[in-house]
């Protein structure tokens, strides 16, 4: 079994957490304070270091600080209380991979685990044996330590950040921050702030400066994902950035010198909303150094069976289950199925059967979820117009998130700013339908 070393001075979390890191499969190993666990560091390979912040002897900044200088690289997991929020943003500066906020649970607890190993392993950080797949992971290592912009195309769910971070821990600034902003996620109005920090004071609320994430990445990566998004009055500020190499805080009166590699994501085609006014042509070509564009699922079958297996592996661990494998059906299915959500759809769709699968093996039952088994039973009747097809489905899950845009855009598979797009469009375009009270 692999080794976790767990340092903490509270003899009950240490306990909890070497009991919940033994039942996730691997080998617990435990420090009462942050100078023993440098010595154990020292002498003993480990994949994972969770580590309190607050503990006498040496805290856990000082440790991850000390471990980089005498150890080399470990992937940490810190462990926080509601007052040291901003020391565990401070860590994410000088290394670690995440933070967990006490109190928390065992199942948010075995997720930030699976999720941090599953990105730091090396040989199959990316489950892959497709050829379109290892030609482009052939290609991101030949530009790992190029230190250039690099954007990444795909559809949503085809793993556009893994590559970023495949990138990442592969370049020079791997022992840097790596810092994501989602531009689609951040309403406009707070995403300025978000990317470049406001100073104390500079509007209502600012209580006291903040960085942003391009400070916070400094010296390491930032990931714009999905920057298709970004609004133009922002794009103009990105390219200054991207051109200068220097941001202004809002409210800031002097720029800020910071020194980033730029990796960015879309599930556009920013070629064609160049031509159509929605994303600056100065700003593409900025980003579009190194172009790499992800296949969807359907275009890499032969690498479903990987992948199902190696999440199966991970929900086995997460949910305390044993499921040895899949029934011939499951395959069948597995392989036929049109993921229109791509990798992100078929992994919710092996946690799903592994929570209610009560054998040895996952059948098809298992995995075909109960919508889709009405909508076998009443299949809908054939729809010509694809607008109107388009239309329905997004009233639909409107209707089933109860007018909630967010939560129907995820149901869709696209943004909350296409799906207001889209709204916004029908009412324009047929004001007198009563069903549109969702566009409003």
């Amino acid at each position: 079994m692999e080794p976790i070393l767990i340092v903490d001075d509270d003899p009950h979390m240490r306990n909890a957490l070497k009991e919940a890191v033994r039942r996730l499969g691997f080998s617990p190993v435990v420090s009462e304070n942050g100078v023993d666990a440098l010595i154990k560091l020292q002498k003993q390979e480990f994949v994972l270091v969770i580590t309190d912040m607050m503990m006498n002897k040496m805290d856990g900044l000082t440790l991850m600080k000390e471990t980089r200088q005498k150890v080399g690289s470990i992937p940490f997991l810190v462990i926080t209380g509601f007052g040291t929020i901003e020391n565990a943003v401070e860590s994410m500066k000088v290394g670690a991979v995440d933070y967990l906020l006490k109190p928390f649970s065992y199942e948010v607890f075995a997720s930030k685990i699976n999720t941090i190993l599953n990105q730091s392993s090396k040989p199959d950080f990316i489950i892959t044996q497709n050829e379109k797949m290892l030609k482009i992971l052939k290609i991101a290592d030949d530009i790992a330590c190029a230190d250039i912009t690099v954007l990444i195309y795909g559809e949503s769910g085809t793993g556009k950040e893994l590559f970023a971070r495949y990138i990442h821990q592969r370049g020079l600034r791997r022992d840097k921050p790596f810092i994501a902003v989602n531009c689609a996620a951040i309403p406009d109005n707070l995403l300025e702030s978000e990317m470049f920090g406001y100073e104390k004071g500079a509007f209502t609320g600012a209580t006291e400066k903040k960085l942003g994430k391009f400070e916070l990445a400094n010296g390491g990566v930032i990931l714009l994902d999905e920057v298709g998004e970004m609004p133009l009055t922002l794009q103009a500020k990105l390219l200054r950035v991207l051109q200068e190499k220097e941001i202004d805080r809002v409210g800031g009166k002097t720029p800020i010198r910071i020194d980033v590699r730029v990796i960015a994501t879309t599930n556009r085609n920013l070629k064609k909303e160049c031509e159509e006014g929605r994303f600056r042509e100065d700003l593409y070509y900025r980003l579009n150094v190194i172009p790499l564009h992800i296949p969807s699922l359907i275009e890499r079958r032969d690498d479903i069976p990987l992948l199902a297996k190696h999440f199966l592996k991970n929900f086995n661990s997460m949910f305390g289950k044993a499921i040895e494998g899949y029934t011939d059906s499951a395959i069948d299915y597995l392989l036929n199925k049109e993921w229109r959500g791509n990798v992100r759809e078929l992994e919710n769709t092996i946690q799903r059967a592994v929570v209610l699968c009560k054998k040895s093996y996952i059948d098809k039952v298992d995995l075909v979820s109960l919508c889709e088994d009405e909508h076998e039973k009443n299949p809908p009747a054939i729809v010509t117009n694809i607008k109107e097809m388009e239309k329905d489905m997004i009233f639909k899950a409107l209707e089933e998130t109860k007018g909630n845009k967010t939560l129907a855009a995820k149901k869709l598979g696209i943004t909350v700013r296409t799906l207001r797009n889209k709204l916004y469009s029908y009412r324009k375009n047929f004001p007198t339908l009563e069903s549109l009270e969702y566009a409003k």
